[in-house]
């Protein structure tokens, strides 16, 4: 048994003097090692600076001083990913395609149509001459407009019916609706209303509404809804609209009420709201469900107080509205 601290045997054949002391001999083999030490330590750190190789033979990218230092890519690569590709697909980096703007949400008229008409034009007290024009509704001659009626004071239809049919396209298009309307004062009289009916047959709408306000004598108060009735002759036939024509007036008739307050009319309709009239154009020459309504008597100073206001006429908007949501949207 031999201690280790004792010499090693000499080996056969070697040239070394077997007088020679052990520990000098590993003493110049330990100069020897400490010598190539510091050389094998700067050939390794030389080899990884240059060559950057990993244990898995993919680069690897030298440490930066902090994260705050990084690009967004390579902060938010992925591991074994390099800089470059984390860049293509990180959200953050600079070349990445911003994200697309959430879609409107749906409402329950997405995909409808509806044609709004405003009663008469401002227009028209200026070219008399023009809507006095007659024109063919089907069944009659007619003209082709009216001025329509005003307030004791002044207040023209025209301007109330634009006013409630342009807050009723708000109240629509919220609800996802296409809104046409067939005028917004913004030609100098009109249009006839053979025109009118023919805007809401060329949007095949799905609704259409015209929008007006009464003149008769004072003491007559309160809506209503004018339906058409069954009438064929000439360009007019409305067969195929009588029926939806009465569910849309049926629908405007209930929701405005509740929304407006304002009682069926006193004077027309036996206490329903609902009139069934054959000697409009603007129905008799429609191929699609159209009802007229008029929301008050300009005339009587109650509904006339009514009429003339803002907040009133916003109420208004919106019971036709959901009328007419109701009517499509189930």
């Amino acid at each position: 048994m031999r201690n280790d601290d004792s010499p090693p045997p000499p080996e056969s054949g070697s040239s070394v003097n077997p007088d020679r002391p052990w520990f000098t001999r590993r003493s110049t083999l330990v100069v020897g090692v400490a010598a190539l030490a510091p050389a094998a330590l700067a050939g390794w750190v030389l080899t990884q600076a240059f060559a950057g190789s990993g244990s898995d033979g993919a680069p690897s990218a030298p440490q930066p001083a902090s994260h705050s230092a990084l690009s967004p890519g390579q902060r938010d690569a992925k591991p074994g990913s390099t800089p470059s590709e984390s860049a293509s697909t990180s959200p953050s980096a600079s070349t990445s395609t911003p994200a697309a703007a959430p879609a409107p949400a749906k409402g329950l008229l997405t995909g409808k149509t509806v044609v709004v008409d405003p009663g008469h034009n401002v227009g028209n007290f200026q070219h008399t001459d023009e809507i006095d024009q007659q024109v063919d509704i089907g069944t009659a001659r007619k003209e082709c407009d009216t001025t329509g009626t005003t307030t004791n004071a002044g207040y023209k239809e025209a301007d109330f019916t634009l006013d409630v049919s342009r807050r009723l396209r708000t109240a629509l298009e919220a609800q996802g609706a296409k809104v046409v309307l067939t005028h917004q004062a913004d030609r100098p009289w009109g249009p006839c209303i053979t025109e009118r009916a023919r805007i809401g047959n060329e949007a095949k709408a799905d609704a259409v509404v015209s929008v007006h306000a009464d003149g008769v004598s004072a003491g007559n108060r309160g809506f209503h809804v004018i339906l058409p009735a069954k009438v064929k002759g000439g360009a007019a036939d409305t067969s195929k609209i009588v029926g939806p024509s009465r569910e849309l007036g049926e629908r405007i008739a209930g929701n405005f009420a509740r929304t407006t307050g304002s009682a069926p009319a006193n004077y027309l309709g036996s206490g329903t709201g609902l009139v069934v009239r054959d000697d409009l154009g603007g129905l008799n020459l429609s191929t699609q469900p159209k009802v007229f309504i008029e929301c008050g008597n300009m005339r009587d100073a109650k509904d006339a107080a009514q009429l003339t206001s803002p907040e009133w006429r916003q109420k208004a908007a919106q019971g036709i509205a959901d009328g007419i949501v109701g009517f499509l949207g189930g």
